[in-house]
């Protein structure tokens, strides 16, 4: 549960949830990041503790790499989603009575920007959204948001196995026990991160329903926290310790 509080944790998480408008839909999310999670440290820690394998520095650094990318990826996709409000002036300079902004969705993306009711008055297409466009790629089977978190969680196994993986090896050299201590802790790691996502989403679904303008901040906020928080990791890792270099150093945390 301590490890599901981790920083880049928690900052992907709440990127994610910023959408979200229920605790119910919060928790899954975190569920399913920590499935994903527990699947790759499982998988990848067995195979270290049970074959010996040594992972080299740069393919370690390589590792936690992708999660600055995906850190910088999901803030990105977040503000991209986000369509800035127009005041819908005609060429006159005046307001037409039937042309107004508010929050309103489609197929659960929720934006704000002018529109009218009547056709052809507002904006543009409920399939010409930027989630509509990835649910045309990735969701036709309805998979897209809950594949997403599962995703961003394998990513966040996948660097965080070796460390986890060296810290079992140091305690107990029983690899039958060993790996049985890997599923525990995937199993926390599931439960911390729904607790962990639950009490993030409750400011935004606080907001979404009374405070347009606070929602709207707060999902501005995370995105702009996700992209630097990745931009730092990439420095952190490309740079001072040495992946982009010639001698890569790597111990795993």
């Amino acid at each position: 549960m301590r490890h599901a509080m981790d920083p880049d944790h928690v900052v992907a998480v709440a990127t994610i949830v910023s959408r979200e408008r229920t605790l119910w839909g919060a928790g899954l999310i975190g569920g399913l990041w920590g499935i994903g999670h527990t699947v790759t440290v499982a998988v990848v820690g067995g195979v270290i503790i049970l074959f010996d394998v040594v992972i080299p520095p740069r393919v370690g650094l390589a590792m936690e790499f992708a999660v600055a990318l995906m850190l910088i990826l999901l803030g990105t996709l977040n503000l991209a989603g986000m369509v800035r409000k127009t005041d819908g002036a005609g060429a006159s300079g005046e307001h037409d009575a039937n042309i107004h902004a508010h929050h309103h969705n489609h197929q659960g993306y929720v934006h704000e920007h002018a529109h009218g009711h009547e056709p052809g008055s507002h904006g543009h297409k409920a399939s010409e959204t930027p989630l509509a466009r990835l649910d045309a790629m990735f969701g036709r089977l309805g998979a897209y948001r809950t594949v997403r978190p599962l995703v961003v969680g394998v990513v966040h196994g996948l660097a965080g196995s070796a460390a986890v993986a060296l810290l079992v090896l140091a305690t107990i050299r029983d690899p039958r026990w060993a790996v049985l201590y890997l599923l525990l802790f995937g199993a926390g790691t599931i439960v911390g991160m729904m607790l962990v996502t639950a009490a993030i989403s409750v400011p935004f679904a606080y907001a979404e329903g009374r405070f347009v303008r606070a929602h709207r901040h707060l999902r501005v906020a995370t995105s702009v926290l996700s992209i630097a928080f990745g931009l730092f990791l990439a420095y952190e890792i490309g740079i001072v310790d040495g992946l982009l270099g010639a001698n890569p150093r790597w111990s795993p945390k």
